[in-house]
């Protein structure tokens, strides 16, 4: 079975437990894991959630972002511990081992954007979390740009959702990778603007 056909049948798995009566949970779980290791964004299983109960959107939203937060200790932690034995084999795994390498140089002049930038866009946020720790970026930098990219990211999608519904829903699955670049590149261009104001 090739990788490509592997991570399909994951995120085919993923989408039926959405419907799952314990998918709150199971949320919990995909998003943890998603932060240090797991290959499938939680937004799958979030977007159907949110569609089919729409009056718990915050709820749902904060447990991804919780659960997102608190897995990104997790990939933090095999940064700092077990880059070698862990971290090294699961970059080279998922083919990210030259960009890691690539990011390394620049974490600790530009950490908090990366994280935050990571967190926000469909990047592999799971890099950013291994290379974190394994550059030792500063544990309170690293927090709060979790917890505001992830926030953000996800209660984005439920505000979105919660407001306009199934045609938000098909919107967001097709351009979910340009609207993240852009708002970041807003955001970004924002701060700068302030800056030099």
């Amino acid at each position: 079975m090739s990788f490509t056909a592997f991570v399909r049948k994951i995120y085919d798995y993923v989408i039926n437990l959405s419907g799952n009566k314990h998918a709150l949970a199971w949320l919990f779980v995909i998003s943890f894991i998603e932060s240090s290791f797991f290959p499938i964004p939680p937004d799958i299983m979030l977007i159907p959630m949110i569609l089919a109960t729409p009056k718990q959107a915050w709820k749902i939203a904060s447990v991804c972002t919780v659960a997102s937060v608190i897995g990104a200790y997790l990939g933090y932690a095999i940064g700092i511990f077990f880059f070698d034995m862990i971290a090294e084999p699961l970059l080279n795994f998922y083919g990210y081992l030259e960009k890691f390498n690539e990011f390394k140089n620049l974490y600790h002049e530009y950490g908090a954007w990366i994280v935050f930038g990571a967190g926000i866009t469909p990047f592999p946020y799971k890099i950013i979390t291994i290379a974190s720790g394994a550059v030792h970026l500063n544990l309170i930098v690293f927090t709060v740009a979790s917890v505001i990219a992830r926030g953000l990211r996800f209660f984005v999608i439920a505000w979105l959702l919660k407001a306009y519904g199934e045609k938000m829903r098909v919107f967001i699955e097709k351009n979910l990778g340009w609207l993240s670049v852009l708002f970041l590149v807003l955001l970004i261009g924002g701060f700068a603007l302030i800056k030099f104001l």
